[in-house]
C-alpha cells in the first residue's frame, strides 16, 4: 500500500514516535523512508538593536536541521530503507511541496497537541501540513 513515506524532523523528542509509527508501516509495506528535514530560513531575532546575525542563524539552523535528519536516521531499524533530505526554506512549505510528489504515499509527523494560546502564538506546522498536503499525513501525539 505504501512504498514511500515521508517523515519530517524538527529533532524535537516528537519524533521517537513518529519513527517508531513509520518504521511500523515500512516494514508493513517495505517502504522506503524519507527523512525531512528543513533548516527554517525565517530568522525571527534578527533587528538593527539586537537578535542573531542572517549568517550566523542560517549556519545555526543548517546544523539543527542535519542532526536532526541524523537522529531520526539512526532511530530507524537497520532494516529499513531510508533517504535523507535536509533543505532551507519555511518548514511546511518544504514538507508540503515535498509531499506533493506523486511518489509520496504518506506523510508520518507529530504533533505537539498545542493549546489556546501557546497554538495561536506558536503556531502548528503539522496542522498546515495536514491542510495543505496533496498526500494523506497520519499524525502522531507527542508522548508527554
Amino acid at each position: 500500500m505504501y512504498d514511500n513515506i515521508l517523515v519530517p524532523t524538527d529533532g524535537s523528542d516528537a519524533t521517537e514516535s513518529t519513527i517508531e509509527h513509520a518504521a511500523s508501516l515500512a516494514r508493513t509495506s517495505d517502504a522506503t523512508v524519507h527523512v525531512l528535514s528543513v533548516a527554517d530560513s525565517r530568522n525571527r531575532f534578527e533587528s538593527p538593536s539586537s537578535g542573531i546575525a542572517p549568517d550566523v542563524w542560517q549556519e545555526s539552523e543548517l546544523e539543527r536541521a542535519e542532526r536532526a535528519a541524523d537522529a531520526a536516521l539512526e532511530a530507524l531499524p537497520d532494516d529499513i530503507t531510508t533517504e535523507r533530505i535536509v533543505e532551507e526554506g519555511v518548514p511546511d512549505t518544504v514538507i508540503t511541496e515535498y509531499a506533493d510528489d506523486p511518489d509520496i504515499d504518506v506523510v508520518v509527523m507529530a504533533t505537539h497537541g498545542r493549546t489556546g494560546l501557546d497554538h495561536y502564538l506558536i503556531g502548528s506546522i503539522t496542522e498546515r501540513v495536514v491542510r495543505t498536503s496533496s498526500a494523506p499525513v497520519l499524525t502522531v501525539r507527542a508522548e508527554e
